[in-house]
């Protein structure tokens, strides 16, 4: 992506050289479908008058270049990237106007045509630089300024952006004008645009003497499936909790508050203040489960309070992504633990977030929270489990550390401080500094600017009645932290059940950490370390603990301990400590007995993975029948029509085969068979199709059937998986050209090729598209956008190839390393999955030796 980076250098230098006071952008969006016109005027000041810098716009046509009344050449300043501007003066006005391209590849202004009506739909994504897809800027976070938005486009058209609609005129037949208010200060990569045939529902919050104008917007064909009440529901409560005098107390200060929920988006989310957009799936189209209602939920609360951290305060470059994406993640799981009905969600938290967290941490890519980003492609790449799930799990320790009150109330001076500004890692510690007392620096240097993450380690002694005399906890793992953790201690409570009968807390400090309050009393029969989950860490146990937890998991009554011990049991797995079959034993012998269906659809997705990357390749088909038999068991168990039934089917679905398993399938999709209960509608239906296509009962025809009775978007993405999944040549061949050979396809169906190219049953047949992956990475890297890049580097990684050889052959590539950095960066964490597997498959071959 040559020219359209930006340095932190650079970004520094255009700050100290001038600042920016308000964009005034005018769009048409009715000059066809692939193009539209932009003409955006900035008015903006300079410290050293004479001095040179440059605007950033992505557009293939500049047409005029103004700056203070001199016309300039566009084809003299424009290079494709970014308009010279020299001769500046005190007090600068910059007008420049541009014929601007629509995306399909989710960046920019994306634009779709519904297939089930014909109905179009724009937005805009931006994060980290985008908005130059728009409208000509200064694109960096710290150039904040006001931004008055005119957008003409067809009157029938639902238009929202930022700030309200000031008002609405025609133009001409069928065409109008809206205009909208001028935006408080905020930076380039929040500014936002949503325009077409939007199904729209108004409410409004009244509380805390406020009151917000609420919207919410999908597309048309979707606005049967929109739970609009629910939605708001949760909104308002989530306004409630960030309003209370005991939180965030400050207003929420961008005016209206549209949620629209867009088509093909990269991501789950993106806190556009006033114009937050969600990813469209969020409308759940067929049955899905609680968790998946709790997961939106977090969703909708995490962007909520970036109002705060990140709209209202924002960091002044890359760098401090954290400040914003840590802070939500933590905020959006705690609001949605006090003010809705899911009140165990740091249950799912600890099973899905942080496996997400520990993951990334574990790559030889690995960063600290506060990382060393220096140009835009770094930025890209660091929207990660770090920056996200980790720096969310840090947040809570240090909630722990500094107490809640202390927390909440830094959070308040940081706002007051710092509003509509930009900030760094010193400006939040100072904050929490005053509020809490403490000196941070030792923490902050620890937990937010080091890199990997500590395991914690029962070290117990005992005398002959089983009394303990010593216990420890031993830290490994550079460099040592500061953990305050608790430790649970479990014992059968006479019912069966295993109950916490002690609990302790403690500050984990170096190697080994004495624990005088659990000497002398019994040894228990499950001792859990990071009881409540407090710190970032992995666990172990002792071996009294590792047999209790493997025997008796499904005993524990308490729903968080579960799920600690789970992402233990996974976290040994993926390190080659447990056998990837005993793994898959364990979901066989304890979900189905597992009441929170969050962890239930983890672990089942664990066990699946565990199959598929850490299971001897010459043990993974028993595996699969195994985990096939033992799903369809609690399929035909479970409650008709509960969400544990619809986990077991979808796992079922996934992972059926042999001949009886496979026509069972067939039956239920044909209508032909039958589980008491369960609904075989669109999703489960394309689910179980996919299977079937990977396993050659179901071809191209069967396919066609299908989508004829879902031709929607939707529709068309799984039918594109399916025929991916085909396994035969022609299938492989079509599937590769149209992703690497092709730019055709929009985002959302290169990631459904994708997936369904890896879907194969037998990997030795994807074997020929190894060394072209390698020869194409270069091309792709250079021709494609970051997003599609990135899909086509990670998904198409040649995993199907795990051995000795790809690791050598990937060595060789890196080799060289004036390649990009970010692109390189992906290939070696790829790299890196694919040495883990070969570890964890070692192992799981030598258990089943052993057998």
């Amino acid at each position: 992506m040559p020219g359209r980076n930006l340095t932190r250098d650079e970004a520094r230098e255009r700050a100290r050289l001038i600042g920016v006071e308000a964009y005034d952008i005018a769009l048409d969006l009715t000059t066809g479908p692939t193009t539209f016109r932009s003409e955006t005027v900035i008015r903006f000041t300079c410290a050293e008058p004479g001095a040179a810098t440059f605007a950033d716009l992505l557009a293939p046509e500049v047409h005029e270049v103004t700056l203070n009344g001199r016309a300039l050449d566009p084809a003299a300043v424009f290079d494709g990237s970014r308009v010279a501007l020299d001769g500046l003066a005190a007090e600068n006005e910059l007008r420049v106007v541009a014929t601007c391209a629509y995306s399909r590849t989710g960046q920019g202004l994306h634009r779709f045509e519904d297939p089930v009506d014909g109905g179009v739909y724009t937005y805009t994504h931006f994060e980290p630089a985008d908005a130059r897809r728009l409208y000509a800027d200064f694109e960096q976070p710290d150039l904040k300024a006001s931004f008055t938005f005119t957008v003409v486009a067809p009157e029938e058209w639902t238009v929202v952006s930022n700030a309200a609609e000031a008002s609405r005129e025609p133009v001409r037949d069928g065409v109008a004008r809206w205009r909208f208010a001028p935006t408080e200060r905020i930076s380039t990569y929040i500014t936002a645009l949503a325009a077409g045939t939007y199904h729209v529902v108004r409410d409004v919050y009244e509380g805390d003497g406020t009151t917000i104008p609420l919207g919410l917007l999908c597309r048309a064909s979707l606005a049967e499936h929109l739970d609009a009440e629910r939605l708001l529901g949760q909104t308002k409560a989530g306004f409630a909790f960030f309003h209370r005098a005991d939180r965030f107390a400050l207003p929420y200060p961008f005016g209206k508050y549209d949620q629209v929920f867009v088509p093909e988006y990269n991501i789950g989310a993106m806190e556009n203040p006033g114009c937050v957009t969600f990813r469209d799936e969020y409308v759940f189209r067929s049955k899905v489960t609680e968790a998946a209602y709790e997961g939106r939920a977090n969703t909708v609360l995490h962007e909520m309070a970036h109002m705060w951290f990140g709209d209202l305060v924002t960091m002044t470059w890359w760098d401090d992504l954290w400040l914003k994406e840590s802070f939500a993640d933590y905020m959006g799981t705690a609001a949605v633990a006090e003010a809705t009905e899911y009140e165990d969600s740091w249950v799912s938290f600890a099973i899905r977030r942080k496996a997400w967290a520990y993951r990334q941490d574990q790559l030889p890519t690995t960063h600290p929270i506060v990382a060393d980003i220096r140009d835009l492609e770094d930025a890209m790449l660091n929207f990660d489990g770090i920056t996200y799930a980790k720096g969310a799990s840090v947040l809570k320790q240090l909630v722990a550390y500094v107490g809640k009150d202390a927390f909440y109330a830094g959070s308040r001076q940081y706002f007051a401080r710092h509003a509509y500004g930009n900030t760094g890692l010193e400006d939040l510690l100072s904050a929490l500094e005053a509020s809490s007392g403490r000196d941070l620096s030792t923490w902050s240097k620890a937990w937010l600017e080091t890199t990997g993450m500590n395991r914690l380690v029962p070290e117990v002694e005992t005398d002959a009645s089983g009394t303990v005399t010593s216990f420890a906890v031993l830290q490994e793992g550079e460099p040592p932290r500061p953990h305050r953790i608790a430790i649970g201690c479990f014992d059968d409570d006479g019912s069966g059940r295993l109950a916490r009968v002690r609990r302790v807390e403690v500050d984990v400090t170096g190697p080994r950490t004495e624990v005088p309050e659990l000497v002398g009393h019994p040894r228990s029969a499950l001792i859990l370390l990071n009881d409540d989950d407090l710190t970032y860490c992995k666990i172990a146990f002792d071996d009294v603990s590792a047999a209790t937890a493997l025997a008796r998991l499904s005993d524990l009554d308490d729903a968080l301990a579960r799920a600690l011990v789970w992402s233990a049991m996974w976290n040994l797995t993926r390190d080659a400590e447990l056998p990837a079959r005993e793994f898959v034993d364990l979901v066989l012998r304890h979900a189905s007995a597992e009441s929170r269906i969050a962890v239930v659809q983890m672990v089942l997705e664990q066990a699946e993975s565990a199959l598929e990357h850490y299971a001897d390749p010459a043990w993974r088909a028993e595996g699969r029948a195994r985990l096939a038999a033992g799903a369809l068991r609690e399929l035909r168990a479970a409650e008709p029509g509960g969400d544990h039934q619809l986990a077991w089917a979808r796992c079922f679905g996934r992972t059926a085969t042999g001949r009886e398993g496979l026509e069972f399938l067939r039956a239920l999709v044909a209508g032909e068979d039958e589980v008491r209960g369960l609904v075989v509608d669109k999703e489960l239906t394309w689910l179980i199709t996919e299977t079937l296509a990977v396993e050659g009962v179901a071809g191209a025809a069967d396919i066609d059937v299908v989508l004829a009775g879902d031709d929607t978007a939707a529709g068309r993405q799984h039918a594109a998986a399916c025929r991916a999944a085909v396994d035969s040549p022609e299938a492989n061949a079509e599937a590769w050209r149209s992703v690497v050979e092709s730019d055709e396809l929009p985002n959302a169906m290169v990631d459904a090729v994708i997936r369904g190219f890896n879907r194969t049953s037998a990997p030795a047949h994807l074997a020929p598209y190894t060394e072209p992956y390698f020869a194409a990475l270069d091309r792709v890297w250079a021709d494609r956008s970051i997003e599609i890049a990135r899909r086509i580097v990670v998904g198409l990684y040649p995993m199907w190839d795990v051995s000795p050889e790809l690791l050598r052959r990937t060595d060789d590539w890196l080799a060289d390393d004036r390649r990009a950095p970010a692109l390189r960066r992906l290939v070696m964490e790829r790299r890196d999955d694919a040495a883990r597997a070969l570890r964890a498959r070692a192992r799981d071959a030598s258990a089943g030796r052993s057998a």
